[in-house]
């Protein structure tokens, strides 16, 4: 992987924390044993409620106790509790969801193979990418561009395209032909006087540049997130995406979007790719899709693709690809439900409303001694912790001042997750005003204990 754009993040990644992780360098309390949830509420071991302002992992998007989602599930395991898709196979919830699947979509997305996490719908990406030029007879064309601090799985495939070195380090990863390119964060990379409009230029051309390194006839696809979740929540400037998409039209490089974060209206519409005008030629949905209730993903593509990889099948009499609990009948009869949800409680409508109210009260901490940039949309958000604001400066990687504010969050009551420099927010799309001012009334205390703490530590 190419080395990151600019020192502001650190060449070496032992800051970053790993997305997995349970270590806490400034707390004993130990691993937190949740026990139940109500709402946007969660509770642990000894009874003690915590606001999760990271809806679990970026995923509990109606909360945690919606009867209705509860329902579904008891209602599919009474009837059908298991079924396949293997040998001309179905289940009504499969065919349902499916189809209610591609009619959502963005256009042209109208075939969708399922999985258990958005890190299996990204590793299909990678194989239908290549059986894909197989069939059309194009066996050099198999690489996949991503992006440096993208974040796209763990499994051997989808980890080698997320751009963290930490997720690579001693697992021998990433897999060759999976390629790094620029981070689009103006904040942490753009150069001296750099507009953002010539930052996304400079990104765009440095794209082209590295096809052209590599040859057009190699290079199968290119992966992003409408915005970067776990490696910062990164939004990337006006006209980024379209000097992009206009690239890969030009070399003939399906564009893969991973809307495992962004998707079922985490950013105030039902897509991420809605807000950037985005056209893909596959896209990956997970998380969001049941509500985090049942484990179930998806791979959308389009007719090109789907019809391609059909006629190669048939010369090999099958398509040997397959999961046995994809479309499992009780994830599927729960992402069903989870979709109705959305539609009839205007869920998008609802985060469009709430959240002008998270950005101004996050808007209040960026005076703030620690802060160095508050960025996000929807109801996704992330605050920059910096030692020297004028500088973005981040603090070294040793303070572990991240990890510090995190577990002080948790002593005011509210979960938030630290992401290398900076504290991710990702509250349930159902939260009203009262719980975005609790959460960032929480944040801003344990800001100031982490700044209490700097200062005793001698570390500003």
């Amino acid at each position: 992987m190419s080395p990151p754009q600019s020192t502001l993040w650190h060449q070496d990644v032992a800051h970053l924390v790993h997305p997995y992780s349970n270590l806490d360098a400034h707390t004993t309390r130990g691993p937190t044993v949740i026990t139940r949830g109500d709402g946007c509420y969660v509770y642990d071991e000894h009874g003690r409620r915590f606001l999760e302002g990271m809806s679990g992992l970026w995923c509990a998007s109606l909360g945690f106790s919606e009867k209705r989602l509860v329902q579904a599930a008891t209602a599919q395991l009474d009837t059908l509790p298991y079924y396949h898709l293997f040998n001309h196979r179905s289940h009504p919830p499969g065919i349902a969801l499916a189809q209610a699947l591609t009619a959502l979509a963005p256009a042209g997305l109208n075939h969708v193979l399922f999985a258990n996490s958005g890190s299996e719908a990204n590793d299909a990406a990678v194989k239908l990418v290549w059986y894909y030029n197989n069939a059309l007879g194009r066996p050099k064309k198999k690489k996949i561009i991503s992006r440096l601090y993208g974040y796209h799985g763990v499994t051997v495939a989808s980890g080698s395209l997320t751009g963290l070195t930490h997720l690579h380090l001693d697992f021998d990863l990433p897999l060759p032909g999976i390629l790094h390119t620029d981070c689009p964060s103006h904040y942490h990379f753009g150069q001296p006087g750099e507009s953002e409009e010539a930052f996304a230029q400079r990104l765009a051309d440095n794209l082209e540049q590295l096809i052209l390194r590599e040859g057009p006839d190699t290079v199968a696809a290119f992966i992003a997130e409408p915005i970067n979740g776990s490696g910062g929540v990164i939004v990337p400037p006006a006209g980024y995406f379209e000097r992009v998409q206009a690239i890969l039209k030009k070399y003939d490089i399906l564009f893969i979007v991973d809307e495992v974060i962004c998707g079922f209206g985490r950013t105030g519409r039902l897509f991420g790719s809605e807000v950037f005008d985005l056209k893909p030629d596959m896209m990956t949905v997970a998380k969001g899709l049941s509500a985090a209730y049942q484990p179930i993903s998806g791979l959308l593509l389009t007719d090109a693709i789907h019809d391609a990889m059909k006629d190669e099948s048939r010369k090999h009499g099958v398509f040997a690809h397959g999961l046995t609990y994809a479309a499992h009948p009780v994830a599927a009869a729960v992402a069903l439900e989870a979709l109705a949800i959305y539609r009839e409680r205007d869920i998008v409508g609802h985060v469009q409303a709430v959240s002008p109210h998270l950005f101004q009260r996050l808007r209040e901490l960026e005076d703030h001694p620690l802060v160095g940039q508050v960025r996000g949309m929807g109801l996704l958000a992330a605050v920059e912790i910096t030692a020297d604001k004028s500088a973005r400066r981040p603090f070294p990687t040793a303070a572990g001042i991240g990890a510090f504010i995190q577990g002080r969050a948790m002593e005011h009551g509210v979960i938030v997750r630290a992401v290398g420099n900076c504290i991710a927010l990702c509250p349930p799309l159902i939260s009203e005003r009262a719980h975005l001012d609790e959460l960032v009334d929480g944040l801003a205390r344990a800001f100031d204990d982490g700044l209490a703490h700097a200062r005793q530590h001698q570390l500003i």
